[in-house]
C-alpha cells in the first residue's frame, strides 16, 4: 500500500524539497502541504495521511501544539516530527504528545524516506543505539516526569516488563527475541499488549513511559 504523507513547515522550500524527494520514493505519495500547525491539524482530518512530517518552529500554531491536537483526534496519522537540532528541547515534549519520532532536517532522501516506512509500520523510526541516546537525553530535559502509574505497570507480567524495558534501552525486535531466546513474533505478541495495556501509540511512546516511570534511568 502506498503511505500517504503530509509536509509541514512553514519554509516553502522545505516543503517542496521533501515533496520531490519523497515522491521520488517507490510506495510513498506525499498527499499535501501545511504552512503552519493549524491549518496541519485541518489538512490531517481532511487528507487522512498515514504520516505527518511535522516542523515544530512555525507561526500561528506551533508543530508541538499541533501535534497534540492530532493525537487527541484519535486519528491514524503518525506524527514525524522535523527538527534542525538532534537535542531540541521541543521534540522531547513532541514525543511525549504522542509524535512517533523524529528526523532532522539534513537527513538524506534515503533516511527520509525510510524514516517515513518506519514510522508508518508503528516502530522506532531510528537505528536502536541512536533512539537509546536521544530519550535518554530528552528524559534530562523533562521539567515534570509523568508520575508512575502503579496500575499501568503493575498490569503488565515481568516479561512484558522486561520487554518494555529494552524497548527503552534501544533493542529492536529481533534483538530482543535473541536476548530472551525467543521466536521474534512473540516479542511483537508482548509489545502489542504492552501497547493496549499502557494505552500507548507505538514503541517510541512506550520507551519514553519506561524512562518517565524510573523502569529505565538515562545513563
Amino acid at each position: 500500500m502506498t503511505i500517504r504523507v503530509l509536509i509541514v513547515d512553514d519554509q516553502m522550500m522545505v516543503r517542496e524539497g521533501f515533496s520531490v524527494l519523497l515522491n521520488a520514493m517507490e510506495g510513498i505519495e506525499v498527499v499535501g502541504e501545511a504552512v503552519d500547525g493549524r491549518e496541519a491539524v485541518a489538512r490531517v482530518a481532511e487528507l487522512k495521511p498515514d504520516v505527518v512530517l511535522m516542523d515544530i518552529r512555525m507561526p500561528v500554531m506551533n508543530g508541538l501544539e499541533a501535534t497534540r491536537e492530532i493525537v487527541a483526534a484519535d486519528t491514524d496519522a503518525k506524527v514525524l516530527v522535523l527538527t534542525t537540532f538532534d537535542l531540541d528541547e521541543y521534540v522531547y515534549q513532541a514525543l511525549r504528545a504522542g509524535a512517533s519520532g523524529f528526523l532532522l532536517k539534513d537527513a538524506s532522501a534515503r533516511q527520509l524516506a525510510d524514516g517515513v516506512r518506519v514510522v508508518a509500520a508503528g516502530e522506532a523510526l531510528l537505528a536502536p543505539s541512536v533512539t537509546k541516546r536521544l530519550i535518554s537525553e530528552f528524559s534530562k530535559l523533562a521539567q515534570a516526569p509523568r508520575a508512575v502509574d502503579p496500575a499501568g505497570v503493575e498490569e503488565l507480567t515481568e516479561r512484558e516488563t522486561e520487554v518494555l524495558v529494552l524497548i527503552a534501552q534501544g533493542l529492536s525486535n529481533a534483538e530482543i527475541a535473541d536476548r530472551l531466546i525467543v521466536a521474534e513474533s512473540t516479542i511483537k505478541t508482548h509489545v502489542s499488549r504492552i501497547l493496549v495495556k499502557l494505552g500507548l501509540r507505538d514503541r517510541t511512546q512506550a520507551a519514553v513511559f519506561a524512562y518517565e516511570t524510573r523502569l529505565v534511568t538515562p545513563a
